[in-house]
């Protein structure tokens, strides 16, 4: 793509671009798995994030166990590239999508969850005609309210997969995994010992999780996706400092209507209409800039607050509000070290969300 990418540096980059800090980005690495083996949890990365192998060695490298991938294909491209402990903490349902799962359970370690009994039943009819066993967790429901079991249905799923010949029993899982559902967890683990039924893994997860693990010592394993980047809203719920992000988008000031307002080349093919506080990013060399509004290919910013402002020309850096999004609206991201570029990363699991 470029005549010396070895020489390259981040003004030569076409805008918008996402940059990511390598030194940042490795400092998060080592700071997550170090703060997950000083309490003896099993750190498993969350690929969702950045969608790149390559990455993904990185953190395994670090000591991660395996990795976590939401869906079956994202799952795949990171099973090609040799990566073969794998957690889809998702329902698969569906015939055309449990054939696909068991093919990739024929080579690879794979983990998948449920939180129903036509899930779990899907499960083992696609499992019958391959004689090997599915590794299956019980999703537990959490103050999210999002997918996951009652207590009672968990109890009951536990046995159903526990006396199913084509399944497996693999664990717990919940998300997130806060504090405040341990009273819930532990009821299910002393209901589930009581009908002889052992807990191998329990596996909790997110970033604000992975804050409290010592709160939850019944944890045992933790899925974190955003910690390697991190993003704007890491940073507004206390979670990082906008030092820990490494996630920039290096966008241009292509319209400066009035004295009050500019327009970037980044809209929502760029940043997604994901917003904090009614806003799409933090723009770093203007932080009183409100970046307000998007439309496809282009970012509103009021200036108005602003000491210094903008013009025609210039180049600004912004943080999103989600760096997991951001990552899959975008074919290659560039990793550099203090600006100079020493990655051009393809995206390869990008829309992977079958």
């Amino acid at each position: 793509m470029f005549d010396d990418p070895e020489r390259m540096t981040i003004d030569e980059l076409d805008t918008p671009s996402v940059l990511i800090d390598l030194d940042i980005m490795e400092h998060n690495i080592t700071e997550m798995q170090s703060r997950c083996d000083g309490l003896g949890v099993a750190f498993r990365p969350h690929v969702k994030t950045h969608k790149i192998p390559e990455i993904a060695r990185m953190q395994l490298d670090a000591g991660a166990v395996g990795i976590a991938a939401q869906k079956v294909t994202e799952a795949e491209v990171f099973a090609a590239d040799g990566i073969d402990n794998i957690l889809i903490p998702y329902n698969i349902v569906g015939p055309r999508k449990t054939a696909r799962l068991l093919d990739l359970a024929i080579y690879n370690r794979v983990t998948v969850s449920a939180d129903s009994e036509a899930t779990v039943r899907g499960l083992s009819e696609a499992t019958a005609p391959k004689g090997m066993p599915l590794r299956v967790m019980v999703e537990l429901e959490s103050d999210q309210k999002r997918a996951g079991a009652s207590v009672e249905r968990a109890i009951t799923l536990a046995q159903k997969i526990e006396a199913d010949e084509h399944l497996f029993f693999a664990g717990l899982l919940i998300y997130p995994s806060m504090p405040s559902i341990r009273p819930l967890l532990q009821e299910v683990l002393t209901r589930l010992d009581g009908h002889g039924i052992g807990v191998d893994v329990v596996s909790g997860g997110g970033i604000g999780a992975a804050m409290h693990m010592a709160e939850v010592p019944e944890i045992s394993e933790i899925r974190v996706g955003t910690y390697v980047f991190n993003d704007w809203r890491t940073v507004a719920d206390g979670n990082a400092g906008f030092a820990d992000c490494a996630m920039m988008v290096r966008c241009t000031v292509v319209s400066k209507p009035d004295e009050g307002r500019v327009i970037l080349d980044g809209g929502s093919k760029t940043f997604s209409s994901e917003t904090l506080n009614d806003l799409y990013g933090y723009i770093v060399e203007y932080p009183d800039a409100r970046l307000y509004r998007l439309n496809e290919e282009h970012g509103y910013v009021d200036v108005s607050a602003c000491d210094a402002r903008p013009n025609v020309g210039d180049i600004v850096h912004v943080i999103p509000v989600h760096a997991c999004v951001v990552t899959n609206l975008h074919n290659m991201i560039f990793g550099h070290r203090e600006g100079v570029v020493e990655k051009e990363w393809p995206v390869a699991a990008r829309g992977c969300v079958w």
